[in-house]
């Protein structure tokens, strides 16, 4: 029989309670629903949804091509395709409290339930979920902490694969057979392989260009670990590099040196921006800086919050998010370099290891 993760349940519905007294709850994003019940499918166009109330057993709305295991601690409605998923619903939302509602709830199921007048009024109220989801307890740090050690462990087999000739295709096609050889269950995302010029794209997909002697090789890589993602960049010298290049990687890494000794609770993220933005604009970079510093992670790769300027929250203990500078030359060339940071009691863990010296293949 399953269970509930009632310690996860209580931190959301104090987190709402903070925020919208006396009101009810519908997760229906994937892996929200995941992490508080462990069950976990991607439902395309159909409904799934977890209800939570303050003083109620939690109600799990599953369909019935999706079947689950009976709970010992919450209710499960099960329904079928051709079922009115309003009425479905109505049956269990308390029609005199507001009800929050998702992010990622569809408005083929939200409006139904608006024009019938389901709750006493309607709310965003992902909010609650995404920032227990952001301090991660002590088992799912040392998942991260894992999942990290993996992708350290990759990227150090990767400069085997680079040599004169190959193309971007070709190196990021072996990649997935790296991660399941240390026990990854695979990618947390599609693996960006970039050359040269191509590394002047942020989210370049590989594709067929070919590498050439003096130009950069840019890794972004991640695997999934038993639920928990990583995210990983380094940039690479195939030989002797232009004086640029060495420039700029000289500057991205300062950058990301000077952000990352700035992490301890309490620091705002908007000030973590700031401190490597600043390196590459007084190194006159500016411009070509195109992106916040970072994203938060953890059983996605991207999570809701984020290291940006316009981000005034504060940073707190359990927190993993990437800190990821980087410098984008159109035409010419890139440079990012980017770890995740485990926020601690007292201070950060840099959950990479993989060295950030220069290095020339």
């Amino acid at each position: 029989m399953a269970h509930v993760d009632e310690a996860r349940v209580g931190r959301v519905l104090e987190r709402l309670e903070q925020g919208h007294p006396s009101s009810q709850l519908l997760v229906t994003d994937p892996w929200s629903i995941f992490y508080l019940t462990g069950f976990y499918a991607e439902m395309f166009e159909r409904f799934s949804g977890v209800l939570l109330a303050p003083g109620k057993r939690p109600v799990i709305f599953d369909n019935a091509l999706y079947p689950i295991d009976s709970y010992d601690n919450a209710d499960v409605v099960v329904f079928n395709d051709t079922d009115d998923i309003a009425s479905v619903l109505m049956e269990h939302i308390d029609p005199e409290l507001p009800l929050g509602v998702d992010a990622q709830m569809r408005s083929g199921f939200l409006l139904p339930l608006q024009e019938r007048r389901a709750a006493s009024s309607f709310f965003l109220g992902s909010y609650a979920v995404a920032q227990t989801r952001a301090r991660k307890d002590e088992r799912e740090r040392e998942l991260m902490r894992a999942s990290s050690a993996i992708n350290d462990a990759v990227m150090a087999e990767l400069p085997a694969l680079v040599h004169d000739g190959v193309t971007e295709h070709e190196i990021a096609v072996q990649m997935l057979a790296l991660y399941r050889a240390r026990g990854a269950q695979g990618f947390s995302f599609p693996p960006i392989v970039s050359f040269g010029a191509n590394a002047a794209n942020p989210h370049h997909e590989p594709d067929d260009t070919v590498l050439h002697a003096g130009e950069v090789v840019l890794f972004d890589i991640g695997g999934q670990h038993e639920g928990y993602c990583s995210d990983m960049t380094r940039t690479f010298f195939f030989g002797e590099p232009d004086e640029e290049s060495a420039r700029i990687y000289d500057i991205v890494r300062r950058a990301n040196e000077a952000a990352e000794a700035l992490v301890r609770p309490g620091v705002r993220f908007c000030d973590l921006d700031r401190a490597a933005r600043r390196v590459i604009e007084d190194a006159g970079y500016g411009p070509y800086f195109t992106h916040r510093l970072g994203h938060s992670i953890g059983l996605q790769d991207h999570e809701p919050g984020d290291v940006s300027a316009v981000n005034e929250d504060v940073v707190e203990p359990g927190m993993t998010f990437s800190i990821e500078p980087g410098i984008y030359l159109p035409g010419r060339t890139g440079v990012r370099i980017e770890d995740l940071v485990l926020v601690t009691e007292d201070g950060a863990e840099i959950l990479n290891s993989y060295t950030k010296e220069p290095t020339r293949i």
